[in-house]
């Protein structure tokens, strides 16, 4: 292992750092809806289902045909389109059983999980790039993201988020499945979908005791300086930057366990559960 310093440069940590923030500006919301539904493993099905929908646009030759049909210009809006539509029949289908069998969503959102993860190494089988491909969908290197990528990502992220705040985190039935599966699929392109769990769910069960907005601004803030530590120290010691900035999320968020706040508040000292019902989670 190399150790180097010459990849702490702006003009690469930069965009990186702003995909980070991007991420958890919607994730840290979502992550305590999420906590508070006992839903944990619906972020991971989702983001699958959306890389399976990449994966199947690219085996279709989907840019292809925008490209050849619509200008050069399209090249890259038949993959997002499929993406998403992939996720939101992922979200209708989660949507449904929620309604129908609730007692057996968590089991069912991890079959759905299950059978795009084993749909995309089908998918790729006969493709020799598949698997880098996969790969980088699984664990995506965010150091190579430019600024103009980030450009759609942002503007999504704030649209969300004006929507969420609207509802005042009154997010139910398909309304929350549908946001939550757009929120995925605009992530898991820009950093994959191992960091996209642990963005999801890292902040909100290190700040699960906390309320109201000093559990917004401690959750920001692990995820924040879990992405600066986690990019940093993968420039220097020259390793994977997506699955290195999952350890140093975990990594922070053990560490502020440590303060007061955090401590007192923590359910594990009150002898709660972490997950708490819907209806009296804080809005």
């Amino acid at each position: 292992m190399s150790i180097s310093l010459e990849g702490l440069d702006i003009r690469i940590l930069g965009p990186a750092c702003v995909a980070g923030l991007i991420v958890l500006s919607t994730h840290v919301p979502l992550g305590k809806q999420v906590l508070s539904r006992g839903i944990i493993f619906i972020d991971l099905a989702i983001a699958q289902v959306a890389a399976l929908g990449v994966i199947l646009s690219q085996f279709f030759s989907v840019d292809e045909f925008f490209a050849a049909h619509f200008g050069a210009a399209s090249a890259g809006y038949g993959v997002q389109l499929v993406a998403v539509a992939a996720a939101l029949a992922g979200a209708g289908l989660l949507a449904w059983t929620d309604r129908r069998w609730p007692q057996f969503q968590e089991p069912l959102i991890g079959t759905l999980f299950v059978l795009a993860a084993t749909g995309s190494l089908l998918v790729v089988s006969h493709n020799p790039e598949g698997s880098e491909h996969l790969k980088s969908l699984l664990a995506a290197d965010i150091l190579f993201i430019e600024f103009k990528q980030l450009i759609p990502a942002a503007l999504l992220s704030a649209i969300l988020l004006a929507f969420m705040w609207l509802r005042r985190d009154r997010l139910f039935g398909l309304t929350f499945y549908a946001l939550f599966a757009i929120a995925i699929t605009a992530s898991v392109q820009l950093v994959g979908v191992y960091l996209v769990f642990a963005s999801l769910i890292v902040p909100a069960l290190a700040t699960a005791g906390m309320r109201g907005a000093a559990r917004l601004f401690t959750a920001y803030s692990i995820g924040a300086l879990g992405y600066a530590l986690g990019l940093c120290l993968s420039a220097v010691f020259d390793l994977p930057s997506g699955a290195l900035i999952v350890w140093t999320l975990a990594g922070c968020a053990l560490l502020a366990q440590f303060v007061p706040a955090v401590r007192r508040s923590h359910p594990a000292r009150h002898g709660s559960d972490v997950v708490v019902p819907l209806e009296n989670a804080d809005a």
